[in-house]
């Protein structure tokens, strides 16, 4: 089973930006879709963005759209959220999350496959 190491979380004021990585161990991680998702304190768990495998389709949530952008670098097994314009709205837990699937769905149930996460506060 593919292991994912989250990583670039942190304190940034509103307005700011942060660039989150998501490092898989299995060679198979490029051709499989890869999710970010988030979770803030007493709330259930958002999906945020993600993208497939070759094409590299991608997808987003309405609420970070314009402001969130998805990448994938197949050499390096890593996948970057670049968040940008951040709200304290966004302060949350983040996670990625891979699966068996060919298509690129933001429901958490679709994934097997998850980092520990990385804490994004967004505060003054």
């Amino acid at each position: 089973q593919v292991q994912l190491v989250e990583s670039g979380g942190g304190l940034v004021q509103p307005g700011g930006s942060l660039r989150l990585s998501c490092v898989a161990s299995a060679f198979t991680f490029n051709s499989k879709p890869i999710a970010w998702f988030r979770q803030a304190p007493g709330k259930e768990r958002e999906g945020v963005s993600c993208i497939t495998g070759r094409p590299y389709n991608t997808a987003y949530a309405d609420s970070v759209k314009g402001r969130f952008t998805i990448s994938r670098d197949v050499a390096t097994n890593t996948v970057y959220l670049q968040m940008d314009s951040l709200k304290p709205e966004d302060t949350g837990r983040y996670y990625c999350a891979t699966a068996l699937l060919s298509w690129c769905p933001l429901t958490s149930a679709s994934y097997n496959s998850w980092g520990p996460g990385t804490q994004v506060t967004v505060s003054s």
